[in-house]
């Protein structure tokens, strides 16, 4: 039997022509060592599996190449190369930076430099990883990096450009390799998967591409897992469920049951899909993928960023018709909080369902939010929309309305609520859609509610929610006027009240508060201590309620002051310490002063 090579290794480039997705870098490499110029330093940047260590290895041999080819390739024929394929060559030398980073392993590496090659032009030095050398050796490195033999090249590859010292890059020839693209992935996996005679749906390789994420590494990784996994079969099903990855139908399917705001679906479909066994998060992060997709479709322009399967790129262009961009950019807002908080969440399955709710129910919040009414627009939809769908409790004598709002901050659960008083009856307009009520037991009490009564319904109809708004908007009793024998009855009351609670603490810092109008819509409350002012301000959401109702006068407010009284501002006298006591004693008494002093002694005060 025999023995077994992975795809990366077997499929390796050995020559320039066959590095793939970096053209940009092969190109420029030939030509250099066509015409000869090249540099004594080279590094090599990008991310992890997309050829830097291979172009680094094939550069080593190509310039030691007997019978260079004119194209610029290495001829894999003369002793120099066929050395180098078989791991034997002296001129090449490798180093691994992460298990090598200290400055005794470069001391040494720098004491090889100093023998030239027995065969061959150069002597190739390739150090990975060059990000993970320490301080000193970086610093023991620089002299041989800035002025090598002739003989003498030096190769750095790091995936970590941030990290190496400044001084380092100065003196090499940077070369920034880029991420592979989805097709050449794809192109290069199903031309593997022919050599290998393994049957390959093209959607399966696109879905291992999007996986590995640019990296061919990982891709050809990927693909010989799931190679063993189906017996040489890749099929788009087995592909996603050896992946353990969502496929697109559940985040359309979950897409058309929001813009149906059919909220028992999208439960049912979560749940659907938490019993496969796929967390929170993926969903979250799967369903703002499939919405930046349905953005995309939206403009001609930008349809080449679409990164989809290309079986679904009908179904995404079909469904980005349906779906507004108002939707989508705050459904994306919606699901960016989401995952955001989705990791300090307790309840995680919970923290999810709410925002497929608040998703489900969107379209109903946008239609409040671009409404044409001057007295019902609430703003543009630019973050989440913060809505009400459970009844509103009536307070005492609070004949304010609190109406949805946009959200203009960016918590995921804060809703902002727009607060319209009793003036002018808000106009109808005859075209707007009829309200469907969840609380009404008849018809007649639906279209006509009574004054004084809340309504809570559906949003969608703001008709329904305007005609709710000019009921509640009755008549009230006449706003008492500011007056101190007023004010002092209200206050009375109020402190009766702490009575009955029996917060005794508080009935004496009230008593001992005074008074103060300042205009017909503020009064002051002063104390004489900051503890006094701390007694009041525990009871300012009660005391504030209470007053309001009293004057019935929701504007009314008041702050509370801290004033000292003159007795509290007179200085007190304070014990002397030990060298005032001494001084006010030595003038009372000189003798003791001259005692002191003829003595030599040192107090110690």
């Amino acid at each position: 039997m025999d023995q077994f090579i992975v795809s990366a290794r077997k499929y390796r480039p050995q020559t320039f022509d066959t590095v793939v997705g970096q053209s940009h870098i092969t190109t420029t490499l030939k030509n250099a060592i066509r015409s000869r110029q090249l540099a004594h330093a080279f590094l090599f940047c990008g991310p992890r599996g997309v050829g830097k260590t291979t172009c680094a290895r094939i550069l080593a041999k190509t310039i030691n190449c007997e019978n260079l080819k004119p194209d610029g390739e290495a001829c894999n024929e003369c002793t120099s190369c066929r050395t180098f394929n078989e791991g034997t060559s002296l001129n090449i030398h490798e180093l691994d930076a992460a298990s090598n980073n200290s400055v005794d392993d470069i001391r040494s590496l720098v004491e090889q430099v100093r023998f030239a090659p027995q065969a061959g032009k150069y002597k190739v030095y390739i150090v990975d990883e060059v990000h993970m050398l320490s301080s000193s050796a970086f610093n023991a490195f620089l002299k041989t990096l800035e002025e090598p033999p002739s003989y003498a090249i030096f190769i750095l590859a790091t995936t970590e450009k941030h990290k190496i010292l400044p001084t380092i890059l100065s003196r090499c020839q940077t070369f920034d390799f880029k991420r592979i693209t989805l097709r050449d992935t794809v192109e290069h996996l199903d031309d593997i998967c022919h050599k290998e005679h393994i049957s390959a749906e093209t959607a399966a390789l696109q879905v291992i591409a999007q996986k590995s994420d640019g990296c061919m590494r990982d891709a050809l990784s990927i693909m010989d897992k799931i190679v063993s996994f189906t017996g040489g079969k890749l099929s788009y099903t087995n592909t996603l469920e050896h992946l353990n990855v969502l496929d697109d139908d559940y985040y359309l399917r979950l897409l058309d049951l929001m813009l149906a705001q059919d909220l028992s679906g999208t439960l049912l479909l979560y749940d659907d899909i938490n019993k496969k066994g796929f967390e929170g998060d993926l969903v979250l992060g799967g369903m703002t993928e499939t919405l930046r997709n349905l953005l995309v479709c939206k403009d001609d322009k930008v349809l080449v960023l679409l990164d989809v399967v290309e079986s679904f790129r009908e179904k995404y262009k079909a469904a980005s018709v349906k779906v507004d961009p108002g939707f989508v950019i705050s459904a994306l807002n919606i699901l960016s909080e989401a995952e955001l908080s989705y990791k300090g969440a307790r309840n995680k399955r919970l923290h999810v369902e709410l925002a497929l709710i608040k998703l489900t129910y969107l379209a109903q919040a946008l239609e409040l939010a671009q409404s044409g009414d001057g007295s019902l627009k609430v703003g543009s939809a630019k973050a989440p929309i913060g809505f009400r769908t459970r009844p509103i409790v009536t307070g005492r004598k609070a004949p304010a309305v609190a109406t949805p709002a946009p959200q203009t901050g960016s918590g995921s659960g804060a809703k902002l609520m727009v607060e319209t008083r009793p003036k002018d009856p808000i106009p109808t307009p005859t075209n707007a859609p009829t309200f469907t009520s969840t609380s009404s037991p008849e018809p007649d009490a639906e279209s006509t509610p009574k004054p004084g009564m809340r309504v809570a319904g559906k949003l969608g109809s703001l008709q329904k929610l305007r005609q709710q708004i000019a009921a509640n908007q009755a008549p009230t009793s006449a706003v008492k006027e500011l007056t101190m024998p007023l004010l002092e009855e209200g206050w009375h009351q109020y402190i009766a009240l702490l009575q009955e609670r029996k917060n005794h603490s508080a009935v004496t810092n009230f008593r001992l508060a005074t008074l103060r109008i300042q205009n017909d819509q503020n009064f002051d409350i002063v104390t004489a201590s900051n503890i006094q002012a701390k007694f009041i301000e525990g009871e300012r959401a009660s005391l504030i309620e209470h007053i309001q109702s009293f004057f019935n006068n929701r504007q009314l407010t008041y702050q509370v002051l801290v004033e000292e009284t003159q007795m509290a501002s007179e200085p007190m006298e304070r014990p002397l310490n030990t060298k005032e006591l001494f001084e006010k004693m030595s003038t009372q008494f000189p003798l003791v002063k001259e005692l002191k002093d003829r003595l030599k002694l040192d107090l110690d005060y």
